[in-house]
């Protein structure tokens, strides 16, 4: 059977083969700890639970769901905005559900990348961004992120070819994979860049709510004129322990909105219906503010454990102010692939090499704080066995 060219394009998605590894050694008989996918271990908070089930006995929700999202929803994520960063967003216009956020960055390119355009893409970065360019016939050009600028794209050192070339940029903070984090001054910067040259800007804020020691990430929205050269994607995943239920949305630029509907309404039919309640509750809930304090205190706590560890071994590692992970260099004489499958051999413990996220992330190793204290801190206890910088 003939598969399509643009297939082979594409490199086995990177979870999808940490996982198989560790099943692999699981068959083994190995005791595996994966610090590799973030997929958070605390439960949904049970008054989202609850609505759900309630919701889910509701004959009505059991019908097709409006393609744009339900009204409620996409209410619920403009008051959220209102509340949380001060932004007025039309639901109407200016929202859309999305199957999770990861759905609605994929659909995004086939809205705005043409065969021959180009997408900035941050180096490292999700792989989501860089791969779906390719699938809709676009050239990948990175922007390196750099400890030395704090993990943030030197917009100025962007060549002039790339720029005019570019439809979309893709951003994300806090950053994953590195922790970065970004302020308003430079969203301010990647705004005016991308109206200066026509350029989309994507913002992936999956982590938005995940931060640490009192810091509060902003939205690129709250610049000025952000929403006339802006999309943000936004994911009930992580502020809430939803990854499983595949809930989020895209807020911004009306043209953006529109042309990522199009996309939307042809190829699926929407998300479940209650799940959408359920989202409305996890939004609007007073209880809400509450969780994700406690939320952040958990998460805190567990990147202060990992960190004691790391610095104790010798590993000059950052302290992360955002995101559940520890972007951390391997030891001297180790590649980033090298270096996960000595921990994995040795260990039993599962890392991600950096280089899965690009070219720039060779020379360091992902760390997900997504699982509970004991086993994290067991965890960090057979690195430190085996492994020193």
């Amino acid at each position: 059977m003939r598969r399509a060219g643009r297939i082979a394009k594409v490199p086995p998605y990177l979870f999808a083969e940490i996982d198989r590894k560790r099943r692999e050694a699981v068959a083994r008989g190995v005791d595996v700890i994966s610090l590799g996918i973030g997929d958070p271990d605390l439960p949904t908070p049970e008054f989202i639970v609850e609505r759900l089930t309630r919701e889910a006995r509701d004959p009505s929700t059991h019908r097709y769901p409006p393609y744009q999202g339900t009204a409620d929803f996409r209410r619920a994520v403009a008051l959220y905005y209102s509340q949380r960063f001060g932004v007025s967003l039309d639901p109407e216009t200016e929202v859309i559900a999305l199957i999770g956020s990861k759905e609605g960055l994929a659909h995004l390119t086939w809205a705005f990348v043409d065969p021959g355009d180009a997408a900035l893409v941050t180096d490292p970065g999700y792989p989501v961004y860089g791969i779906h360019t390719l699938l809709a016939g676009g050239q990948v050009i990175p922007l390196p992120l750099s400890p030395d600028n704090d993990f943030l794209p030197d917009l100025d050192a962007v060549p002039e070819e790339a720029r005019e070339r570019a439809t979309v940029m893709f951003l994300c903070y806090p950053n994953n994979p590195t922790a970065g984090t970004a302020d308003l001054e430079f969203f301010a910067r990647a705004v005016e860049f991308a109206r200066r040259h026509d350029i989309l800007l994507v913002h992936d804020s999956a982590y938005v709510e995940v931060t640490f020691d009192g810091y509060e990430a902003p939205s690129v929205l709250q610049v000025e004129g952000a929403r006339e050269v802006a999309v943000e994607f936004g994911s009930l995943s992580k502020p809430f322990n939803m990854t499983g239920w595949r809930l989020g949305y895209a807020v911004g630029s009306r043209q953006a909105i529109e042309a990522l509907g199009i996309v939307k309404t042809n190829t699926d039919s929407g998300q479940f219906e209650a799940i959408q309640r359920a989202g409305v509750e996890a939004l609007t809930n007073p209880l809400s503010r509450e969780f994700i304090s406690g939320m952040r205190a958990v998460y805190q706590r567990r990147r202060d454990l990992a960190l004691g560890t790391l610095l104790k071994l010798g590993c000059p590692v950052r302290l992360p102010r955002g995101s559940f992970y520890i972007w951390a260099p391997v030891p001297t004489g180790h590649t980033s692939a090298g270096f996960a499958t000595h921990v994995l051999e040795r260990a039993g413990v599962i890392v991600t090499p950096g280089s899965a996220y690009g070219d720039r992330g060779e020379g360091y190793f992902r760390v997900s704080l997504t699982l509970p204290d004991e086993r994290l801190e067991e965890a960090f206890q057979r690195l430190a066995a085996c492994v020193n910088w």
